[in-house]
């Protein structure tokens, strides 16, 4: 396996970031994970924008994205498989301890790791913990992901892939890596980007291609919900089977079934 790290690729067991780089110690840094099928990144460029956005929010300089392509295409040739999960890390480089940034450049690390298709359903949870939307991090792909782990912790020890989070108002947001649509009434919503929720790539496709609604929801309509399911890279659309006690036999139901048809389809032709 071979990873880049800043400017050139290397052999993973030969691969080394410092241990003062800023984005082990104080988790400064963002990421990008694409889904890559026989060597090609799904979506890259939104990808590349939203990398760039989050660098942005954090105050981080812009990556250079002729470099992150090269990156990127270095890593898929030299590591051929059917499936991947490509990473893209860029984080605040090397800095003192603490929370002041160095002035060293930042570090750039492009990996792969060989994945595989998801089930059509799977069953998730909620979590008591909250999203923030009036966080400085709201909406960011950053790599300050140990919420993420317990909550993903959480959802295994029950048999799930995937937690849910409400925001501080109550609102239904988003899962640990995933967005969340649910159909009401034979319509589709999703909660909008205000919600605290990450501006998921798959989920941008899934509104224009499906016409979903961004809809502000009580977490409580997972509990009445005809149809629930996810999205994200790896997952693209999955249906929901299960949500905490609550079973929805029949999934994916019939406006899931056309999501992921449609989704198929038109992702197929990017």
């Amino acid at each position: 396996m071979k990873l880049w790290v800043n400017g050139e690729l290397q052999d993973a067991e030969d691969a080394r970031v410092s241990v003062l780089d800023h984005g082990l110690t104080v988790g400064d840094g963002v990421f990008e994970t694409l889904k890559a099928v026989d060597g090609r990144p799904f979506a890259l460029e939104p990808h590349l924008e939203r990398l760039t956005r989050s660098a942005r929010g954090l105050g981080l300089p812009d990556p250079d994205l002729d470099e992150v392509r090269r990156a990127c295409a270095a890593v898929l040739e030299a590591n051929p498989m059917p499936l991947g999960r490509l990473r893209v890390t860029y984080t605040g480089g090397l800095s003192p301890l603490g929370s002041d940034r160095g002035d060293a450049g930042p570090t750039l690390v492009v990996a792969l790791g060989e994945t595989r298709h998801r089930p059509d359903t799977t069953a998730v949870i909620t979590v008591p913990w909250t999203r923030n939307e009036r966080s400085a991090l709201a909406g960011l792909k950053t790599t300050s992901y140990a919420e993420n782990v317990v909550a993903l912790a959480k959802a295994h020890e029950h048999g799930a892939s995937e937690a849910l989070f409400a925001n501080t108002v109550g609102q239904l947001c988003e899962g640990t890596g995933s967005n969340v649509f649910v159909v009401l009434d034979g319509q589709l919503h999703t909660p909008p980007l205000a919600s605290g929720c990450l501006a998921g790539i798959t989920r941008a496709l899934t509104v224009e291609w499906t016409g979903a609604q961004e809809t502000d929801l009580p977490m409580d309509v997972l509990e009445r919900a005809d149809e629930i399911f996810l999205t994200s890279t790896l997952r693209d659309v999955q249906a929901v089977h299960r949500v905490d006690g609550r079973e929805l036999p029949g999934a994916p139901g019939p406006v899931t079934a056309k999501a992921m048809r449609i989704f198929a389809e038109r992702a197929a032709q990017m």
